[in-house]
């Protein structure tokens, strides 16, 4: 089991510890992974969020309009007639 005695440090208006390697081998994370980060009693928990990219076509299939605020855009101008 990897661990690891870190320091906690200032980020901007934020806290930040880096995990050493052994540690993000150990359990699985790389550069540029999204993780969930929560807090169960006194300790906080990282964990991987196993997301799935959508295709444009799923993203389109999922979208609500009455959810999202009824956002279309209008047609009555054909794109590409601005006046400048």
């Amino acid at each position: 089991m990897a661990e690891a005695v870190l320091d906690i440090k200032q980020w901007g208006n934020n806290l930040g510890v880096r995990l050493p390697a052994a540690v993000a081998r150990e359990a699985h994370l790389h550069v540029d992974q999204r993780v969930r980060v929560s807090v169960e009693g006194d300790q906080v928990i990282i964990k991987p969020v196993n997301d799935t990219r959508l295709t444009l076509e799923q993203r389109l299939a999922a979208y609500d309009p009455q959810r999202h605020g009824v956002e279309q855009m209008t047609t009555i101008q054909m794109p590409g007639a601005e006046r400048w």
